[in-house]
């Protein structure tokens, strides 16, 4: 693996999960648990794809696959060890709202790639 794709798997992968995970925090203290996710996610989503669009540096679907699913599994261990078992929500975690972030997580990285493969085609 090179250090290009280990920086914009991992290192973005975190980056992207801690600015979620800090925002959230914050959030945290002026609004209803059961809206922080929902508040978060339009936020992330257009952070995600500025990272995708602007420093991911991909040159092929299957790197952007990679990144998917690192992404994702970034998401979810570090939510499982860091909010589930860490805070242990008394209405439980696991929502609508994550399981939307979850799939966008792998999504957005999966139609990026998708999409700059088919323009470099048309090139």
């Amino acid at each position: 693996m090179n250090k290009q794709l280990l920086k914009d798997s991992q290192g973005w992968g975190f980056a992207l999960w801690l600015i979620g995970y800090l925002l959230g925090i914050v959030l945290f203290t002026f609004l209803p648990t059961s809206v922080v996710g929902w508040v978060i996610m339009p936020v992330g989503i257009a952070i995600t794809l500025w990272v995708l669009w602007k420093k991911i540096k991909g040159d092929s679907f299957r790197y952007y696959l990679i990144v998917a699913v690192v992404w994702t599994l970034i998401a979810v261990v570090l939510d499982y060890f860091l909010l589930v078992k860490l805070f242990n929500p008394a209405d439980g975690y696991y929502k609508l709202d994550v399981y939307i972030y979850y799939a966008a997580t792998f999504a957005l990285p999966v139609i990026v790639g998708w999409n700059r493969r088919r323009v470099g085609k048309r090139s």
